[in-house]
């Protein structure tokens, strides 16, 4: 199973940024992608945004366009890390936040070996 760990996440008021990271080990990486889904209380995890590692390739959910980028670093032998950078932050952003390891393929198929995920509460 992929080992995955996620963080950076915390308490902003609307409109200011964040930025989350998750790292995953070469050694367990069993794909081509990575991913960010929210999970918001009372609603399904929802898909954010992927990335392609090799190609850097990306696909946002439109809600999050133009807000949020995601980007990864694949040059080091041991780990992959990929991140989320959250611009604009609204109230309804508020959810917890995980990273996933998976197979981009006309969509994004996740590997569903959820980690810990880090909380990003938005409010004033």
């Amino acid at each position: 199973q992929v080992r995955l760990m996620e963080s950076g996440g915390g308490l902003v008021q609307p409109g200011e940024s964040l930025g989350l990271s998750c790292a995953a080990s070469r050694r367990t990486f069993n794909g081509n992608s990575m991913a960010w889904y929210l999970h918001a209380p009372g609603k399904q995890r929802e898909l954010v945004a992927s990335i392609m590692i090799d190609s850097g390739i990306t696909n946002y959910a439109d809600f999050v366009k133009g807000r949020f980028t995601i980007s990864r670093d694949h040059a080091k032998t041991t780990v992959i890390t990929m991140y989320l950078q959250l611009n604009s932050l609204k109230p309804e952003d508020t959810a917890v936040y995980y990273c996933d390891v998976g197979v981009y393929s006309g969509r994004y198929y996740p590997s569903v070996g959820w980690g810990q995920g880090t909380q990003v509460t938005v409010s004033s």
